[in-house]
Protein backbone atom coordinates (compact mmCIF):
# COMPACT_ATOMS: atom_id res chain seq x y z
CA UNK A 1 0.00 0.00 0.00
CA UNK A 2 1.44 3.38 -0.96
CA UNK A 3 1.53 6.01 1.73
CA UNK A 4 0.54 9.41 0.29
CA UNK A 5 3.00 12.22 0.82
CA UNK A 6 2.01 14.60 3.58
CA UNK A 7 0.40 17.50 1.76
CA UNK A 8 2.81 19.95 3.41
CA UNK A 9 5.92 17.87 2.67
CA UNK A 10 8.33 19.66 0.32
CA UNK A 11 8.26 18.37 -3.25
CA UNK A 12 11.68 16.86 -4.00
CA UNK A 13 12.80 15.78 -7.47
CA UNK A 14 15.97 15.06 -9.46
CA UNK A 15 17.76 18.11 -10.82
CA UNK A 16 17.40 19.16 -14.47
CA UNK A 17 19.61 21.41 -16.59
CA UNK A 18 17.07 24.21 -16.15
CA UNK A 19 17.65 24.13 -12.38
CA UNK A 20 21.42 24.65 -12.58
CA UNK A 21 21.56 28.47 -12.27
CA UNK A 22 19.34 28.55 -9.16
CA UNK A 23 21.06 25.53 -7.60
CA UNK A 24 24.52 27.04 -8.13
CA UNK A 25 23.33 30.33 -6.65
CA UNK A 26 21.97 28.47 -3.60
CA UNK A 27 25.27 26.61 -3.09
CA UNK A 28 27.38 29.74 -3.63
CA UNK A 29 25.45 31.71 -1.03
CA UNK A 30 25.46 28.88 1.51
CA UNK A 31 29.23 28.43 1.31
CA UNK A 32 30.23 32.11 1.14
CA UNK A 33 31.41 32.05 4.77
CA UNK A 34 31.77 28.33 5.45
CA UNK A 35 34.86 27.55 7.59
CA UNK A 36 36.29 24.84 5.31
CA UNK A 37 36.02 26.80 2.06
CA UNK A 38 37.32 29.96 3.77
CA UNK A 39 40.40 27.90 4.71
CA UNK A 40 41.06 26.26 1.34
CA UNK A 41 39.85 28.84 -1.24
CA UNK A 42 41.73 32.11 -1.82
CA UNK A 43 40.27 35.26 -0.26
CA UNK A 44 40.56 37.44 -3.39
CA UNK A 45 37.39 37.10 -5.45
CA UNK A 46 36.27 34.52 -2.88
CA UNK A 47 32.57 34.65 -3.77
CA UNK A 48 33.16 34.00 -7.46
CA UNK A 49 35.69 31.25 -6.70
CA UNK A 50 33.11 29.53 -4.45
CA UNK A 51 30.45 29.83 -7.16
CA UNK A 52 32.70 28.18 -9.75
CA UNK A 53 33.82 25.50 -7.26
CA UNK A 54 30.21 24.57 -6.43
CA UNK A 55 29.24 24.62 -10.10
CA UNK A 56 31.98 22.05 -10.79
CA UNK A 57 30.74 19.86 -7.92
CA UNK A 58 27.17 20.03 -9.23
CA UNK A 59 27.63 19.76 -12.99
CA UNK A 60 30.83 17.71 -13.37
CA UNK A 61 30.50 15.32 -10.42
CA UNK A 62 26.93 15.04 -9.13
CA UNK A 63 25.03 15.32 -12.40
CA UNK A 64 27.40 13.00 -14.30
CA UNK A 65 28.72 10.49 -11.75
CA UNK A 66 26.17 10.71 -8.95
CA UNK A 67 22.70 11.88 -8.04
CA UNK A 68 21.29 15.33 -7.29
CA UNK A 69 17.95 16.15 -5.70
CA UNK A 70 16.39 19.60 -5.38
CA UNK A 71 13.35 21.26 -3.84
CA UNK A 72 11.90 24.75 -4.33
CA UNK A 73 13.22 24.90 -7.92
CA UNK A 74 16.82 24.61 -6.74
CA UNK A 75 16.68 26.68 -3.56
CA UNK A 76 17.45 23.43 -1.73
CA UNK A 77 19.94 21.03 -3.30
CA UNK A 78 21.86 17.88 -2.30
CA UNK A 79 24.70 16.57 -4.48
CA UNK A 80 25.93 12.98 -4.04
CA UNK A 81 28.76 11.01 -5.60
CA UNK A 82 27.68 7.37 -5.84
CA UNK A 83 29.70 4.14 -6.17
CA UNK A 84 27.88 3.11 -9.38
CA UNK A 85 30.39 4.97 -11.55
CA UNK A 86 34.04 5.80 -10.98
CA UNK A 87 34.34 9.62 -10.94
CA UNK A 88 38.15 9.50 -11.28
CA UNK A 89 38.09 10.85 -14.87
CA UNK A 90 36.11 13.89 -13.71
CA UNK A 91 38.40 14.51 -10.75
CA UNK A 92 41.42 14.25 -13.06
CA UNK A 93 39.83 16.77 -15.40
CA UNK A 94 38.71 19.28 -12.77
CA UNK A 95 41.72 18.87 -10.45
CA UNK A 96 43.69 21.66 -12.15
CA UNK A 97 40.59 23.90 -12.12
CA UNK A 98 40.18 23.32 -8.38
CA UNK A 99 43.85 24.17 -7.95
CA UNK A 100 43.27 27.45 -9.80
CA UNK A 101 40.19 28.21 -7.68
CA UNK A 102 42.09 27.50 -4.46
CA UNK A 103 44.72 30.04 -5.58
CA UNK A 104 47.17 30.87 -2.81
CA UNK A 105 45.33 28.37 -0.56
CA UNK A 106 46.13 25.39 -2.82
CA UNK A 107 48.60 23.94 -0.30
CA UNK A 108 45.95 24.23 2.44
CA UNK A 109 43.47 22.42 0.18
CA UNK A 110 45.93 19.59 -0.43
CA UNK A 111 46.84 19.22 3.24
CA UNK A 112 43.14 19.24 4.22
CA UNK A 113 42.43 16.46 1.73
CA UNK A 114 45.35 14.42 3.08
CA UNK A 115 44.18 14.95 6.67
CA UNK A 116 40.66 13.58 6.12
CA UNK A 117 41.46 10.92 3.50
CA UNK A 118 42.31 8.16 6.05
CA UNK A 119 38.83 8.47 7.57
CA UNK A 120 36.88 8.09 4.33
CA UNK A 121 35.19 4.72 3.64
CA UNK A 122 37.39 2.19 1.89
CA UNK A 123 34.33 0.25 0.72
CA UNK A 124 31.76 1.52 -1.85
CA UNK A 125 29.82 4.43 -0.33
CA UNK A 126 27.50 7.28 -1.16
CA UNK A 127 29.48 10.48 -0.53
CA UNK A 128 27.59 13.71 0.15
CA UNK A 129 29.51 16.13 -2.04
CA UNK A 130 27.62 19.30 -1.12
CA UNK A 131 24.23 20.38 0.21
CA UNK A 132 22.61 23.78 0.75
CA UNK A 133 19.34 25.56 1.42
CA UNK A 134 18.87 29.20 0.39
CA UNK A 135 18.62 31.51 3.44
CA UNK A 136 15.13 32.74 2.54
CA UNK A 137 13.63 29.21 2.72
CA UNK A 138 15.55 27.82 5.70
CA UNK A 139 13.66 26.37 8.64
CA UNK A 140 11.06 24.60 6.47
CA UNK A 141 12.57 21.10 6.56
CA UNK A 142 14.05 21.43 3.08
CA UNK A 143 17.55 20.34 4.11
CA UNK A 144 16.29 17.01 5.45
CA UNK A 145 13.89 16.65 2.53
CA UNK A 146 16.59 16.85 -0.17
CA UNK A 147 18.97 14.58 1.78
CA UNK A 148 16.56 11.73 2.51
CA UNK A 149 16.33 10.35 -1.08
CA UNK A 150 20.13 9.88 -1.16
CA UNK A 151 20.25 8.40 2.34
CA UNK A 152 17.47 5.95 1.43
CA UNK A 153 19.06 5.06 -1.92
CA UNK A 154 22.38 4.35 -0.19
CA UNK A 155 20.63 2.07 2.29
CA UNK A 156 18.79 0.22 -0.50
CA UNK A 157 22.10 -0.39 -2.26
CA UNK A 158 23.64 -1.73 0.97
CA UNK A 159 26.19 1.10 1.08
CA UNK A 160 27.00 3.57 3.85
CA UNK A 161 26.26 7.28 3.36
CA UNK A 162 29.27 9.44 4.25
CA UNK A 163 29.88 13.16 4.66
CA UNK A 164 32.32 15.70 6.05
CA UNK A 165 31.34 18.94 7.74
CA UNK A 166 33.27 21.81 9.29
CA UNK A 167 30.25 23.20 11.17
CA UNK A 168 29.37 22.00 14.67
CA UNK A 169 25.64 22.87 14.30
CA UNK A 170 25.66 20.72 11.14
CA UNK A 171 26.92 17.76 13.20
CA UNK A 172 23.79 17.88 15.33
CA UNK A 173 21.59 18.23 12.25
CA UNK A 174 23.15 15.15 10.62
CA UNK A 175 22.95 13.18 13.87
CA UNK A 176 19.18 13.71 13.80
CA UNK A 177 19.21 12.06 10.35
CA UNK A 178 21.01 9.01 11.79
CA UNK A 179 24.65 9.84 11.00
CA UNK A 180 27.37 9.11 13.55
CA UNK A 181 30.70 10.93 13.94
CA UNK A 182 33.57 8.63 12.94
CA UNK A 183 36.40 11.18 13.16
CA UNK A 184 37.01 14.69 14.49
CA UNK A 185 39.93 16.10 12.50
CA UNK A 186 41.67 19.42 13.19
CA UNK A 187 42.86 20.51 9.74
CA UNK A 188 46.55 21.45 9.42
CA UNK A 189 47.65 25.09 9.35
CA UNK A 190 45.08 26.32 11.88
CA UNK A 191 42.27 24.97 9.72
CA UNK A 192 38.78 24.36 11.10
CA UNK A 193 37.72 21.19 12.88
CA UNK A 194 36.18 18.83 10.38
CA UNK A 195 33.89 15.98 11.36
CA UNK A 196 33.60 12.80 9.29
CA UNK A 197 30.19 11.17 9.64
CA UNK A 198 28.57 8.04 8.27
CA UNK A 199 25.24 6.27 8.32
CA UNK A 200 25.43 2.54 7.76
CA UNK A 201 22.60 0.72 5.98
CA UNK A 202 20.21 -0.77 8.55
Amino acid sequence: MNTPQHRNAPAVRPVTDADIPTAVDTLARAFADYPFTRHVIAADGHGERIRRFQELCLTRIGMVYGRVWIAEEGRAVAVWATPDQDPSPAFAEIGPMIGDLAGDRAAAYESAEQAVAPYRPQEPAWFLNTVAVAPEVQGQGLGSAVLIPGIEAAARSGCPAFLETSSEPNVRFYERLGFKVTADVPLPGNGPRTWCMRKDPH
